[in-house]
């Protein structure tokens, strides 16, 4: 019997890193066994400031998460949340000399669409398809099985900084694990909590992150367009800070406990005491005027995302609206606002289909966390960690490696 692969998640973000195990069943549900969850230290806006402490924080999350799940961790699939991304639109082709095209040749294809001049500090984190053409018939969506001359690709190819992304990787490797690949922040999270009605319809996904926001617009099936912009929760916690004169601490507690981003929902009978700085008694705070700091912030950073979305071209083909997830959709009222500033419908999404330790992990915060271990089902990567018990030959795993690269790009097409 074919033993269940195991899957590793390692969502290292500005305000905490999240390890998870999970035992893949049934071929596609997600058995939790084991969570790490540490505070971030060393990471700003989704970019390493110190790898020292990156990486400690980092190593603390993986024990954690060896020791609930009992397996030994060697690599993980990672997160990537930094703003210094950016995607083209290639293209592709090959030919075919006239037989039945097959998945080779498809692969071929996106190789081709690859190679485009990739500036010496960029390094490619994703090539997805978007629709193929076949002797100039175009509209495509699976050639595999049609006859043709010469096959064509269209291509979106994500990028990131290469800097970034090594000294990432060098706090992974410090902390004695490996990265087995890089995923975009807001891919992961659609991975969780979309349908895939939602895929195919048309809809965007906003990761509200702490120190960044998230965009990713799937449109028939496929991610047509992603960006990180580098605004986020923190942003509000430090405007409330300075607009109620309370350290960060108080601030970002006053967030979560008051906090709501639709000022007109806002009774003016409501207040709650707080200590500010230079007073050793506490103040009384009309939440009025808390929520007024809340909504100026949060309605300035949905703005910035209506303009991604018209930016991206996509803005009148989302017609299952928005999907809001990341632990700043969590406030109440930002649902609403986010409705509003952007004109189409949105609902909060947190992930689902799994069982074992999921108690601390299911809400829209952990949304990529959880993603990540999706993504690892589509690699199809059953050797990212070693069981406590002797493994496979080293040739038996580089075979798993590559079949699970197949299965991983097969995913990407429809």
């Amino acid at each position: 019997m074919e033993e269940e692969p195991i899957v590793v998640g390692l969502d290292v973000g500005t305000t905490k890193i999240c390890c998870l195990v999970a035992r893949v069943e049934n071929g596609s549900n997600l058995r939790v066994l084991g969570v790490g969850i540490e505070p971030a230290k060393g990471i700003r806006k989704g970019i390493v400031t110190d790898i020292a402490a990156a990486s400690e924080s980092i190593a603390r999350a993986i024990e954690k998460a060896e020791r609930t799940s009992g397996f030994e961790i060697n690599s993980a699939i990672v997160n990537l949340a930094g703003m210094q991304v950016s995607s083209t639109i290639s293209k592709g082709a090959v030919g075919i000399s006239g037989r039945v095209i097959d998945q080779e040749d498809v692969f071929r294809a996106l190789d081709s669409a690859q190679a485009v001049a990739v500036p010496h500090n960029r390094e490619i984190v994703h090539v997805i398809q978007r629709g193929f053409s076949v002797d100039g018939q175009e509209g495509i969506r699976q050639p595999v099985g049609m006859h043709g001359f010469r096959m064509e690709v269209e291509a979106h190819i994500i990028t990131s900084a290469a800097s970034s992304m090594e000294n990432l990787r060098q706090c992974i490797s410090m902390a004695g694990i490996d990265v087995s690949q890089f995923v975009l922040n807001p891919l992961a999270s659609g991975e969780s909590i979309l349908s895939e009605t939602e895929r195919e319809m048309g809809v965007a996904v906003i990761d509200l992150g702490a120190g960044t926001t998230s965009v990713a617009i799937y449109v028939n099936g496929d991610v047509f367009h992603a960006n990180v912009l580098g605004v986020g929760g923190d942003l509000v916690t430090s405007d409330i800070a300075q607009g109620l004169r309370l350290p960060l601490d108080v601030a970002e507690e006053v967030k979560l406990k008051h906090g709501y981003a639709v000022l007109e929902d806002i009774r003016e009978d409501e207040s709650f005491n707080v200590i500010t700085f230079g007073s050793e008694q506490s103040t009384k705070v009309e939440r009025r005027e808390l929520v007024n700091i809340i909504e100026a912030r949060v309605e300035e950073i949905f703005m910035m995302v209506h303009q991604e979305i018209k930016h991206s071209g996509y803005d009148s083909l989302l017609p299952a609206g928005l999907v809001l997830t990341g632990g700043g959709s969590q406030m109440p009222g930002v649902r609403k606002l986010a409705s509003k500033v952007i004109g189409i419908p949105a609902r909060v999404g947190k992930p689902e289909r799994m069982v074992g330790l999921t108690d601390q992990i299911s809400s829209p915060a952990f949304a990529t966390s959880v993603g990540l271990l999706d993504w690892g089902i589509l690699f199809s990567e059953t050797t990212q960690i070693a069981p406590e018990r002797p493994g496979k030959s080293q040739r038996a795993n580089n075979n798993a490696k590559a079949d699970g690269f197949v299965q991983w790009l097969k995913r990407m097409l429809p």
